[in-house]
């Protein structure tokens, strides 16, 4: 086994501390990662702080995760020791239901394996990225392009992928009326990519205070929420939103957005109901929808896309020791626009 030093926390309410955890032995098909940054995804914060459920502390949390292969298993063949590597949201998952065929691992009908928080094949915890060492089997491992930054690319292999799929799905692009809102951590990488997609780009934000940075990202407009007349002049306007907040709102207001046949896609996972009006929906045909991240080969497809279209990230690269400050200032939205950890300060 590796012996991989890691920031874990103990409880809800407990501060981060340094520890060390156990990564298994490589199995033939398996790929060891030195883990070289390691995102902090809002995702991370409410697991950390028990808000999605029940959680086995102590906890490693981290699914955006950039390093460096240090071993591979006898039978690997996609990987070498030296390649630039990338590890998302989930490290397995069946293989063999019908989504897991269609490269859908993230909507496995027996369930995919996450990156932590989760319990893998062999029966053990799983761990995240804010460690040294990951141990993850070959085809959850995905390459990361020469000229993307490992800092940066970190974030891409979470809010990247959660926002790119989305954006693919519904067929984000020429002639497509695109809103994104909020323009925190996912937020503006979706606003990148929908622009180089094609797509008229406008951001809803609560205030104008990130406008100059939407507009210098690829939003032709931009929109505080917290005027009402902002809803009252956008109203039937977008094809599709894509919603990246992770808190309540009042959803049924940016239903009211839509134009015929237009879906907004929720993203953000917040911790308390969406309560949504049938009549939000019924009378222009509007959808209202959610996506999951993206299977693995999509996540490559995504990585290949912003490397061909110089599409990084806005970071904030922050030692181990920052990590609580860090959560509080996600919390308070003081980051443009996502920290990543420096592993090498474990």
């Amino acid at each position: 086994m590796v012996t991989a030093k890691a920031r874990a926390v103990n409880g809800p309410d407990q501060s981060f501390r340094a520890a060390e955890i156990e990564r298994r032995n490589l199995d033939v098909s398996d790929v060891l990662i030195e883990i070289k940054f390691a995102g902090i995804c809002h995702s991370d914060i409410h697991t950390a702080h028990g808000e999605w459920g029940e959680v086995n502390y102590p906890l490693v949390p981290g699914h955006e995760i950039a390093g460096i292969v240090s071993e591979v298993g006898s039978e690997v063949t996609k990987y070498k020791v030296g390649d630039r590597v990338g590890v998302g949201c989930m490290v397995d998952s069946c293989g063999e239901c019908e989504n897991c065929q269609k490269g859908e691992e993230q909507y496995c009908l027996k369930g995919n394996i996450p990156t932590y928080a989760g319990v893998d094949k062999y029966g053990e915890p799983t761990q995240g990225g804010y460690s040294s060492h990951i141990v993850v089997t070959e085809d959850f491992v995905v390459r990361i392009p020469d000229n993307i930054e490992l800092d940066a690319a970190a974030p891409l292999l979470c809010a990247g992928i959660t926002t790119y799929s989305p954006l693919n799905h519904w067929n984000a692009g020429p002639g497509k009326k695109v809103a994104v809102v909020g323009m925190g951590g996912l937020g503006h990488v979706a606003v990148k990519i929908a622009h180089a997609m094609g797509a008229e780009v406008t951001v809803l934000s609560q205030t104008l205070n990130k406008k100059e940075d939407g507009l210098a990202f690829g939003a032709e407009s931009y929109y505080a929420t917290s005027d009402s007349e902002t809803f009252e002049k956008l109203a039937g306007t977008f094809d599709l939103i894509i919603n990246t907040v992770s808190a309540k709102i009042d959803i049924n207001a940016y239903i009211s957005l839509l134009a015929l046949d237009g879906t907004l896609v929720n993203v953000g996972a917040p911790a308390e109901p969406l309560e949504v009006n049938a009549f939000s929906l019924i009378p222009h045909r509007r959808s209202f929808a959610g996506s999951m991240i993206g299977g693995i080969r999509e996540t490559q497809e995504m990585l290949d896309f912003c490397a061909e279209h110089s599409i990084a990230p806005q970071i904030e690269v922050i030692s181990a020791d920052q990590i609580d400050e860090a959560y509080e200032r996600v919390l308070a939205s003081d980051v443009k626009y996502r920290f990543v950890i420096d592993n090498s300060t474990l």
